[in-house]
């Protein structure tokens, strides 16, 4: 499969086509996802039942399947929604342009992955155990190609050749923060949330910076 597909690909979703109304499947899918999103975060995903997502999101079960197939298509959807949102721009996507400092990239960067992908970052960690071998497969190769193209502009950053290896675990680290730091708010409660952003900013531009050192754009 092509990178540039991977990059794009959501997990599969069932093609339910029992209602016609596509206003009332939209408005129906939109409760019954709202109301498991919850569920899985509060209880897991292996201890919600469909019977719990029903009573929480007002949905009868005698029609809830006229909209989603089953737990797992709930959980696809909500993961496509989430973790795979469109409206926050990738890593590669703001190391593109050279013009910004390193620090900026990654408060940019951080500050938005942090507020707006915390639930999809705590339902990926949470769910991986339960997901369908299929869907962990399509998550894994989408997640490899980030860290190639992210390891690619670390590289065009540095305007030499550098090591393959040493940029994917570089890369990696990054992802690792973006996605597990908020994780452990609850230690910093007191501190305020630019300044964590910040400090944990510094510290990924001065990894990229000793990697790259005094080669190509700072």
């Amino acid at each position: 499969m092509r990178l540039d597909t991977v990059r794009q690909q959501l997990l599969e979703e069932a093609e339910i086509t029992n209602v016609q109304d596509k206003a009332l499947v939209q408005s129906r899918r939109e409760q019954i996802c709202d109301a498991a999103l919850e569920l899985f975060l509060e209880k897991g995903f292996a201890s919600t039942t469909i019977r719990d997502i029903c009573a929480r999101s007002g949905v009868n079960q005698a029609s809830i399947y006229d909209y989603i197939a089953n737990k797992n298509d709930i959980l696809r959807r909500l993961l496509n929604q989430v973790w795979f949102r469109q409206d926050v721009k990738t890593l590669p996507e703001i190391l593109d342009d050279t013009s910004i400092p390193l620090e900026e990239v990654f408060v940019g960067y951080f500050r938005e992955t942090w507020s707006k992908k915390r639930n999809g970052a705590l339902l990926a960690y949470r769910s991986v155990p339960h997901l369908l071998s299929e869907d962990r497969h399509a998550m894994r190769i989408r997640e490899l190609a980030l860290i190639k193209d992210i390891a690619d502009q670390l590289r065009r950053r540095s305007g030499r050749e550098l090591d393959d290896a040493e940029l994917e675990v570089l890369a990696n680290v990054l992802l690792f923060l973006s996605v597990y730091a908020p994780m452990r708010d609850w230690l910093s409660r007191d501190i305020p949330e630019e300044t964590v952003i910040r400090t944990v900013a510094v510290g990924a531009a001065a990894m990229v910076r000793e990697l790259i050192a005094e080669t190509g754009p700072r």
